[in-house]
């Protein structure tokens, strides 16, 4: 298994605590500086023609996109399982998951932030403001869903981490980080602490990787 990524992903941020969560570790590692710009090189382009981390080979194979890399760690090396077996509850936890992975997470991505900057000519105040709206429209949602749900418990679905608190604490760091204001969403911060508690989450955290800088 061979793993492209970044430290300061998100998304790649995801990956790894999938993997320490199942208790695997990658054979090879490929450091892929965003800030560098090493993604649009071309010998990375013909990993991932989208240009984005992680990116997970295996078998000759390469697959892309986090949750689907995850997904599919979840179905080949099924235990601990990330997702719940009930349809409805698999669905509550994908619900959890994309409402960060696809509503929060790709307006506040490095490339978007960029463009903001070198094409809009937004100023480092008017980036950071436009990061904090778009954590605060999409965490109230989150917040409320998981408040609300009998579901939730010590994590985000009853006992055990899910694909839901995979995705929930990257982007609660990077919304620390960025010092987006967080006294509105109890239960996310509750349901992170937690989750960080774990060696499996700690191990993933940006700054105890190998390209950490």
């Amino acid at each position: 298994m061979k793993v492209y990524g970044y430290f300061r992903s998100s998304a790649a941020y995801r990956l790894r605590i999938a993997l320490n969560l199942k208790g695997l570790a990658a054979e090879e590692q490929v450091f892929v500086h965003l800030r560098k710009k090493e993604q649009s090189a071309p010998d990375y382009l013909a990993v991932n023609p989208m240009g984005l981390v992680p990116a997970l080979e295996e078998n000759g194979q390469i697959l892309t996109q986090s949750l689907a890399i995850i997904e599919y760690l979840d179905e080949t090396r099924p235990e601990p399982a990330l997702l719940p077996r009930d349809p409805l509850d698999r669905a509550w936890v994908r619900s959890i998951a994309l409402a960060i992975a696809c509503d929060i997470h790709p307006i506040n991505n490095l490339r978007v932030l960029n463009h903001l900057r070198d094409r809009l000519g937004q100023d480092e105040e008017s980036r950071n403001a436009w990061y904090a709206h778009w954590v605060a429209e999409g965490f109230a949602g989150v917040e409320a869903m998981l408040a609300r749900d009998p579901r939730t418990g010590t994590f985000c679905f009853g006992e055990t981490p899910t694909l839901a608190d995979v995705c929930l604490v990257p982007q609660l760091f990077n919304a620390e980080r960025l010092n987006c204001p967080l006294d509105a969403y109890p239960t996310i911060r509750r349901i992170a602490a937690a989750a960080r508690a774990l060696p499996a989450f700690q191990a993933a955290e940006p700054g105890r990787q190998p390209d950490a800088e």
